[in-house]
């Protein structure tokens, strides 16, 4: 199964670890959705606003800070997510808490060290 990732809070900023990520996840051949405070693109990736309707995904990576999360908190347990990764700066723990008692995995790690790990 291919492990479709959103990116919340993706940047159109190349310095940004967000925009990075999206960067790593299409080098890897991974499907990326992006969603960030303004409408841009990272190389053939669209950055869209809001919530879109984007059915499921596997993967949800948050670059937002702990009270940036709460407005979306509804709308990641929409897309079904098999686990949260919760980058440096972001962790929240009510949030983790909702996720775990839903059965989402929650991940406390930088998702790019991951990619190049090999533990995404």
């Amino acid at each position: 199964m291919e492990k479709a990732t959103l990116v919340l809070g993706a940047s159109p900023n190349p310095e940004r670890y967000s925009n990075r990520a999206v960067r790593k996840l299409l080098e890897k051949h991974i499907p990326v959705i992006a969603i960030g405070k303004k409408e841009s693109e990272i190389e053939t990736i669209s950055i869209r606003k809001g919530m879109p309707d984007i059915g499921t995904v596997h993967t949800v990576t948050l670059y937002l800070n702990a009270h940036n999360q709460e407005e979306y908190y509804d709308y990641i347990l929409s897309l079904n997510p098999k686990r949260v990764i919760f980058n440096p700066g972001t962790m929240n723990e009510e949030f983790e808490e909702i996720l775990r008692n839903e059965d989402i995995e929650v991940v406390n790690d930088c998702m790019l060290a991951m990619l190049v790990c090999g533990q995404f």
